[in-house]
């Protein structure tokens, strides 16, 4: 009887805490010498049939968030974290903070920066969104790079088409199916980066494209770099190359930030403390036990993570398309890792 008490005393006491936990703001605010705009949109790419559709004979369509140095100055409201539908992105209920109280600190649709950006292309890992990307995307923002977030359809858990949920086809998430789904992610990633192109015209810079992928897209992003003659570097978080980047080798600029366990390529560094969600925005998320022991989340603070991650990969850029000599910043966590070439 009294182990029976005590078991749901603890019960209650954690539930509490997880819904106090869950309440509590959370700020993925970017940091960097631009305020940073915010904007949704569907690009359909009516050249490719998509393959993993359950109905035959659909265009390849692609759920597109945007972020983007804003004029100094802009006003509006703070952009909603996950607005309609893709607040279906919450998991795990009162153990993780509620999206409301995530506060973004871009605001949706302002005027751009007077400028010519770079055109960086982020790709999520296998089942991911590009919303979940927020802290690394709107942090390249800030420091003056056009940020264009993809949700590879049908292979994210949840897309959203016309407001309405879509969600992973068998064909779209098996990891049997790991070079198409490089091959295709590889094609959304270029599709991607010349529609940005024409769409934002003078505000963005054709001539510098990069593409940054997190695990699964971390693959797809070099594939996408070693194919397209316009990429001056890739930015791979906890993903190796694959496909004819590994067999043929890789050439271009590639920066791998890597947790201690994934593997390495290129200018590889491993983030101490980090696990394969920290390069994600649940990093930054109160989320309770046990359901944090659960997840792969690692001991480093997730705030931490996301600057690090930031100040490597657009420092790392930059140099290249600025043509100069690259240093590592000097983050205590990080340290030199050996790629395995």
């Amino acid at each position: 009887m009294a182990a029976s008490v005590i078991v749901l005393a603890v019960l209650v006491g954690l539930l509490t805490y997880a819904k106090v936990q869950s309440t509590r703001t959370v700020s993925l605010a970017p940091s960097g010498p631009y305020a940073v705009g915010r904007l949704t949109d569907l690009w359909v790419d009516r050249s490719r049939t998509d393959q993993f559709a359950p109905i035959g004979g659909m265009p390849r369509i692609l759920p597109t968030w945007v972020w983007y140095p804003a004029a100094e100055g802009a006003t509006g409201p703070e952009s909603v974290y996950a607005p309609g539908e893709w607040a279906g992105l919450h998991r795990f209920g009162w153990a993780t903070t509620h999206f409301d109280r995530v506060r973004t600190g871009t605001r949706d649709e302002v005027p751009p920066a007077n400028g010519r950006f770079p055109v960086v292309v982020l790709l999520p890992d296998l089942g991911y969104s590009a919303p979940q990307y927020a802290a690394v995307a709107s942090g390249l923002a800030a420091r003056g790079f056009l940020v264009v977030g993809l949700t590879p359809t049908y292979s994210s858990r949840l897309s959203v088409i016309e407001d309405r949920p879509v969600p992973a086809s068998a064909a779209g998430s098996s990891r049997a199916r790991e070079d198409q789904l490089v091959s295709v992610w590889a094609t959304d990633a270029r599709f991607a980066a010349e529609r940005a192109v024409l769409q934002f015209g003078a505000r963005a810079d054709g001539g510098k494209i990069a593409y940054v992928g997190h695990g699964l897209g971390g693959t797809a992003a070099i594939e996408a770099c070693r194919v397209d003659g316009r990429c001056g570097a890739v930015v791979s978080l906890d993903g190796a190359a694959g496909g004819a980047a590994a067999s043929d080798g890789f050439s271009r600029p590639l920066l791998t930030l890597r947790s201690a366990d994934s593997a390495a390529d290129g200018q590889t560094f491993t983030l101490a403390g980090a696990d394969r969600l920290s390069f994600t925005d649940y990093a930054a998320y109160r989320v309770a036990a046990p359901v944090r022991w659960a997840l792969p989340l690692g001991s480093l603070d997730g705030r931490r993570a996301h600057a690090i991650t930031v100040d490597y990969a657009g420092s790392f850029l930059a140099s290249r398309f600025g043509g100069t000599k690259w240093t590592a910043p000097p983050h205590p966590e990080i340290r030199a890792a050996e790629a395995h070439r």
